[in-house]
C-alpha cells in the first residue's frame, strides 16, 4: 500500500494531491528514447488564444481529447502531447489596447522608460482617441509581457483540469523558434512560387485597418435600401433602371450586367450606357452570377461593392475605378473617367465623407436631378463583416501576399479534396464542411495582415534611384538567418544606414496572418528543421482535434501546407467537438457575453466532475451548459464520491489465507460482464467514442455497486449462513478483480479520485497501468445473466419492504420468487447471498411468466 486508506475518503483537494506529483513523477513526459513512429501516439493539440481567460468551451473539447490521450497512454502508447499558446495576432492586440489603455502608432520613437497609463482596464468605456500612442516596440513589450501572464493563467486552468499533456513540450506562436519556422516556411513558399504579392482587390477592415482573409468573414443581417437609378443608353433611345443598394458606388461604375439568358436584356449586350450624375460611359455584359430576380435583373458593377463585383471584374477584365480608402471614406481625387462639371461637382461634395454620408450626397443630387426612380425600398439584407469587426467590410485595392490554395489551380484543389478523403474525421459528418469549403474557394489565402503583434513577413525591397521601392525583386534573408525583423533588420548586403534612401531599402512592415503560423502546429511542436529524430516519429500525426468552427481555417491551412511543403495529410485523424450553447440553446461565445470560465466550476465541482460533463457528449454534438443547475457536473460528482467509497469498501474486505479461485456462479456472471465491458469500452474509445465507452462502463459501475456488491457482502464478510472459506475467498477475489478493472476503466475519465483509489493498493500511477483486457478477468466463462437477473430480484424484495413501509433491515420470514424457468434457475444459483441480502429465513421461487415477488411475509416487530 503505497497510500494510507483514509477513514472519509474525498474528491475534494485531489486535484492539489496529484497535480505536483504527477509533474514530479514524470507521469506523463514524453519518453522518446529508442521510440519508433509505430510507438508513438501524436497529438497536434490546439493552442487556446491567449487573449483573456479561458471559457468553459475550451474545457469542454480539451477534455475530450485528453481522454483519448490518457487511453493511449494505458495501452502502452508512448504519447506526445504538446501544449502551444497562440499569443500572436489581432485578439491579443486588442486585449493589450484596453487593458493598458495605449494604442500603437509606428511613427512613434521608442520610450524605454514607458509606463501605461493603467493595467486590468476592458476599454469599454474608453475610445480609441483616448488611448495613448506608443512605438510599435513598446507596444509589441506590452502584447508579451501580457500573454506571458495569460498563459500562467491557462496552465493554472489546464493543470486543475488534469490535462496530461507533456508541459516540457511547449511553445509559444510568437516565440523565437515559432518566428523562423514560419518564415522558413514561407520563404520555401516563395522559393517553389506557391506564395506571390499583388495589388488586388482586398476585403477591408476600415476599423482596425487591416486586410482580411476569405475565411475571417461572416454575414450579418443589416437594414439597406433598393435605390432605383436611371442609366442613359448612348443611342438615346431612352433609359436602363437598375436597383441598388450602394448608389455611392456610382463614381465607382464600369458596367452593367444581367444573366445571359435573360430575354429583357438581349438587345442591350454588347451596347453601352451612361451613368446618371458622373456621365461616364460603361458596357453593358453579360455574366452567369447576374441574378434575374434580383433587383430589376440588371446591376452595376462597382470597384468595389461586394465579392461578386470582384468576380466580374476579374473574369470580365473590367478596370478598376476604387473610390473607398483605407479609412473607410470617399478618396479624394475622382477617377480620371469623371471630367464632366456637374460630375466633378458631385463628386467633390463627396470626397472624404463615410459612404453613409457620401450615400445621402448621391441620393440628393440624383433626386435633384430627377434620375432617381420609384420610390426607396427598404430591406434587410446580408452583408460581410470582418469576424471580430464592427462595421461592414469594404474592397479596396493594395498590395497584398498571398499563398496559393487550389482557388484557381484545380489539380491542387483535387488533391486538398483527396488529402481530406484520407483523414479519418470523427464524426464523420465533418468531413462535408472541409470539402464544400475547399470546392467553394474563390480566391487563394491572403497571409498579408496590416498588424503589429505577428511573425513579421521577411522580405526586403530596393528602392531604386528616386527611392520608389521596386516590389518584384524580394530581397529574402537566408535561412540560417531567421527570425528576421524587416521593419527594424537591415535587408541582406544593405547597412543600417540605407534604410529608406535611394539605391537603399525598404523592409516589409506587414506580418504574417496568424493562422499562416497555426497552420504549422505540427511544425511548431515537432522540431520541424530543428530535431529530425523527434519529426520522426510524431508526423504524420495520429490526430488533430479541434472544434468545427475552425474546420475552414486551422484544419484546412494545415492540410494545405503539409501538402505544399511534404506532399502528405497532417495527421491520420481529426477528432472535431461540438459548440457548448446555453439553456437557450445559442452558441457560447464571448462576443454574446454568455461564457462561463471554467476555474470556479473547478474549484466548487472538482476536476473529476467537470470532466465526466464534458466526457458525456460525443464528439460533433453539441452540449448544453446551466451553470445555475449543472446538472451533468453534479452526477459526475457523486460518481467520483461513489469510486472511492466503493473502492475502500471492497478493499476493506481481508481474503481467506490460501484463497486463489473464483468458484461463484454470480461472482462468475458479474466478472464475465465486466468483460464485455472491457470489450465495448475499448472499442468504443478506437473509434474515437469516449462518450460510448464513459456510458458502458458507468452503467456496469453502478449496477456492481447497487447491486452486486449488496448481494455478496454478507458472504465476502463471511457471515452468511451458508459462507464457507471458498465461497468468501471467490467473493472478494471478484470483487478485487472488479474493482481493479474499473478503476483503470474510469481513469480517463476520473483521473484524480481513480488515482488516489489505485494508490490504495499498487505502487505507481493507475495513468501509467494497463488498460484492462478481458485476460486480467479471472474466468473464462461467457455472460449468463445471473446478475441482471438476481439484481432484479433484489429490487423486487426491496420494493416489497418499501411498499409495507419497513426498514429494509427488516427481516423476512418468508418470500417467493416467481420466473420463467430459465430465469428461476439462474435466480437459484445465487439463492443464498439473495436471501442474506434480503434477510429472508426463507426463500422459495415458483414457475411465472415474469420475474415478480409473488410472496413476502415480513417479520413482526416488536413495538416500540
Amino acid at each position: 500500500m503505497t497510500k494510507p486508506m483514509p477513514d472519509k475518503p474525498s474528491v475534494d483537494g485531489l486535484e492539489q494531491v496529484w497535480g505536483p506529483q504527477w509533474e514530479t513523477d514524470g507521469i506523463y513526459r514524453f519518453d522518446r528514447d529508442g521510440a519508433t513512429r509505430a510507438d508513438v501516439y501524436s497529438i497536434d493539440t490546439p493552442p487556446p488564444t491567449a487573449s483573456g481567460s479561458l471559457h468553459i468551451g475550451h474545457v469542454f473539447s480539451y477534455t475530450h481529447t485528453d481522454v483519448k490521450a490518457r487511453f493511449e497512454r494505458m495501452r502502452g502508447k508512448r504519447v506526445f502531447y504538446p501544449m502551444g499558446w497562440d499569443d500572436n495576432g489581432l485578439p491579443t492586440e486588442r486585449r493589450v489596447q484596453n487593458y493598458y489603455g495605449v494604442r500603437c502608432d509606428p511613427s512613434l520613437p521608442y520610450d524605454a522608460s514607458f509606463t501605461p497609463p493603467f493595467e486590468g482596464g476592458d476599454g469599454k468605456s474608453t475610445k480609441a482617441a483616448d488611448q495613448v500612442p506608443i512605438s510599435r516596440r513598446n507596444f509589441i513589450e506590452l502584447c508579451e509581457r501580457l500573454t506571458v501572464e495569460d498563459e500562467q493563467q491557462f496552465e493554472h486552468v489546464w493543470r486543475t483540469l488534469g490535462l496530461s499533456v507533456d508541459w516540457t513540450q511547449s511553445y509559444r506562436t510568437i516565440g523565437d523558434e515559432s518566428q523562423a519556422i514560419a518564415q522558413k516556411a514561407f520563404l520555401r513558399n516563395l522559393a517553389r512560387g506557391e506564395a506571390y504579392q499583388a495589388d488586388a482587390p482586398t476585403l477591408w477592415d476600415v476599423t482596425f485597418r487591416t486586410a482580411v482573409a476569405q475565411a475571417e468573414l461572416e454575414d450579418r443581417d443589416q437594414p439597406g435600401a433598393y435605390h432605383g437609378i436611371a442609366f442613359h443608353k448612348t443611342d438615346g433611345s431612352g433609359d436602363v433602371v437598375i436597383q441598388t443598394t450602394r448608389p455611392e458606388l456610382l463614381p465607382a461604375c464600369v458596367a452593367l450586367v444581367a444573366h445571359p439568358d435573360d430575354e429583357r436584356f438581349q438587345d442591350l449586350f454588347g451596347t453601352t450606357v451612361r451613368s446618371p450624375l458622373f456621365d461616364v460611359e460603361v458596357p453593358v455584359l453579360a455574366h452567369h452570377l447576374a441574378q434575374q430576380d434580383k433587383g430589376a435583373g440588371i446591376a452595376m458593377i462597382c470597384t468595389f461593392g461586394d465579392t461578386t463585383d470582384v468576380v466580374w471584374w476579374r473574369e470580365l477584365q473590367l478596370p478598376n475605378r476604387s473610390v473607398i480608402g483605407f479609412d473607410g471614406r470617399i478618396v479624394s481625387q475622382a477617377p480620371d473617367v469623371i471630367t464632366s462639371e456637374r460630375g466633378l461637382a458631385v463628386y467633390a461634395e463627396m470626397a472624404g465623407k463615410t459612404v453613409f454620408s457620401a450615400k445621402q450626397v448621391v441620393v440628393d443630387a440624383l433626386t435633384e436631378s430627377g434620375e432617381l426612380i420609384g420610390d426607396v425600398k427598404k430591406i434587410t439584407h446580408p452583408v460581410k463583416f470582418f469576424e471580430k469587426g464592427d462595421k461592414p467590410l469594404e474592397i479596396v485595392s493594395t498590395r497584398q501576399w498571398y499563398i496559393v490554395n487550389g482557388s484557381r489551380d484545380q489539380q491542387l484543389k483535387d488533391t486538398l479534396v483527396e488529402r481530406g478523403q484520407q483523414i479519418a474525421f470523427h464524426p464523420d459528418f465533418m468531413r462535408v464542411r472541409y470539402e464544400n469549403w475547399v470546392n467553394g474557394l474563390s480566391g487563394d489565402w491572403l497571409v498579408s495582415r496590416q498588424r503589429f503583434f505577428g511573425v513579421p513577413l521577411p522580405v526586403w525591397y530596393p528602392l531604386d534611384a528616386d527611392g520608389n521601392p521596386v516590389f518584384d525583386q524580394v530581397i529574402t534573408p537566408t535561412e540560417d538567418q531567421l527570425p528576421v525583423d524587416p521593419s527594424s533588420d537591415p535587408a541582406p548586403g544593405y547597412s543600417a544606414d540605407q534604410r529608406g534612401v535611394p539605391g537603399g531599402f525598404i523592409g516589409e512592415v506587414d506580418v504574417m496572418d496568424t493562422w499562416a503560423t497555426s497552420s504549422l502546429t505540427p511544425q511548431l511542436a515537432g522540431g520541424w528543421e530543428r530535431d529530425p529524430d523527434l519529426f520522426g516519429i510524431v508526423y504524420p500525426y495520429d490526430v488533430r482535434p479541434q472544434g468545427q468552427d475552425i474546420i475552414r481555417t486551422w484544419l484546412f491551412t494545415t492540410a494545405l501546407r503539409a501538402q505544399l511543403e511534404d506532399g502528405v495529410a497532417p495527421w491520420a485523424n481529426a477528432s472535431i467537438s461540438g459548440f457548448i450553447v446555453d439553456p437557450d440553446r445559442k452558441k457560447m461565445s464571448k462576443s454574446k457575453g454568455n461564457v462561463v470560465t471554467p476555474i470556479d466550476m473547478l474549484e466548487q465541482h472538482g476536476a473529476d466532475a467537470v470532466r465526466y460533463w464534458a466526457a458525456s457528449s460525443r464528439l460533433g454534438t453539441d452540449a448544453a451548459f446551466d451553470p445555475q443547475n449543472p446538472k451533468q457536473i453534479k452526477v459526475g460528482r457523486r460518481l467520483a464520491i461513489k469510486v472511492l467509497n466503493a473502492a475502500k469498501f471492497v478493499h476493506g474486505f481481508e481474503l481467506p489465507v490460501g484463497a486463489h479461485s473464483v468458484t461463484e456462479a454470480l461472482d462468475v456472471d458479474m466478472l464475465a460482464a465486466l468483460r464485455s465491458v472491457v470489450e465495448q469500452a475499448t472499442t468504443a474509445f478506437e473509434q474515437y467514442d469516449h462518450a460510448r465507452a464513459l456510458e458502458v462502463t458507468e452503467r456496469f459501475f453502478w449496477t456492481f455497486c447497487d447491486d452486486y456488491l449488496e448481494l455478496v457482502k454478507e458472504r465476502a464478510y463471511g457471515t452468511a449462513d451458508e459462507a464457507t472459506h471458498e465461497t468468501q475467498a471467490s467473493a472478494v477475489l471478484a470483487l478485487r478483480a472488479a474493482m481493479d478493472v474499473l478503476t483503470r476503466l474510469l481513469a480517463p475519465f476520473l483521473p484524480f479520485a481513480t488515482e488516489e483509489v489505485w494508490a490504495w493498493t499498487h505502487d505507481g500511477s493507475v495513468h501509467r497501468a494497463s488498460w484492462p483486457t478481458p485476460a486480467d478477468l479471472p474466468v473464462d466463462a461467457d455472460e449468463s445473466g445471473l446478475l441482471e437477473a438476481v439484481g432484479q430480484a433484489l429490487i423486487g424484495i426491496r420494493g416489497a419492504k418499501t411498499a409495507a413501509k419497513a426498514s429494509q433491515k427488516t427481516p423476512v420470514t418468508r418470500a417467493v420468487v416467481a420466473a420463467p424457468e430459465p430465469v428461476r434457475a439462474l435466480i437459484e444459483q445465487a439463492a443464498p447471498d439473495l436471501a442474506a441480502v434480503g434477510r429472508i429465513r426463507n426463500l422459495a421461487f415458483a414457475e411465472g411468466a415474469e420475474l415478480s415477488v409473488v410472496e413476502i411475509e415480513l417479520e413482526e416487530q416488536p413495538a416500540v
